[in-house]
């Protein structure tokens, strides 16, 4: 998305003026207000892609934030949960630091730190299969979100592969995703998040 309009003048930023970052302000307002879209456009690359799982890798997201929101979980949690997942296509050997840093700046620490540590915890259901040390997740006992993200993969992430649970719709999730992703809480590119 190109937008028209005025942009800065300099050739490195150590020349940069005012009147340059203004113009710059001035194109990343109305694009970061799409992220939402580009978020969404994203987690649809998953569908179809089952990677030899039971379900397909949106299918799996799908049902993750549902069984979170059927659970009652906080909105941030099931959009955390619906996402959990979204970096697959790009980070296929980390995915889950890619979602971590989608999500972020608009997330508390807590949820944040469920989902850059998602993979591990997840470990262990099939660690062990693959050779590897299914208590991976042992270095992290003790921290403040050690049985919170140990739940999250309990409850949601690792029931997630059921090809008959009935799982709501992208479009169910698409109003909580844009009212999350509507208001940065953490970032070092708004001067005070929470009171913008």
């Amino acid at each position: 998305m190109t937008l028209e309009g005025p942009r800065a003048t300099f050739r490195s930023m150590d020349e940069g003026t005012a009147a340059d970052w203004q113009a710059i302000g001035s194109h990343f307002f109305p694009y970061a207000a799409g992220l939402a879209d580009r978020v969404l456009a994203h987690l649809k690359l998953l569908d179809g892609d089952y990677g030899g799982f039971p379900i397909d890798r949106l299918q799996h997201s799908l049902q993750t934030a549902t069984r979170a929101h059927r659970a009652g979980e906080s909105e941030p949690y099931v959009v955390m949960a619906l996402l959990h997942d979204i970096g697959d296509t790009l980070g296929s050997y980390n995915h889950p630091d890619i979602a971590a840093a989608i999500i972020k700046p608009f997330v508390d620490e807590k949820l944040h730190w469920i989902t850059e540590k998602h993979g591990i915890f997840q470990g262990y259901y099939f660690f062990h299969y693959l050779g590897l040390d299914r208590d991976m997740r042992e270095a992290f006992r003790g921290h403040p979100h050690f049985e919170d993200t140990a739940r999250f993969c309990e409850l949601y992430d690792q029931a997630a592969f059921d090809s008959s649970y009935d799982s709501a719709p992208l479009d169910f999730f698409e109003p909580m995703v844009r009212r999350v992703f509507a208001r940065p809480v953490n970032s070092i590119y708004m001067a005070t998040a929470e009171s913008g």
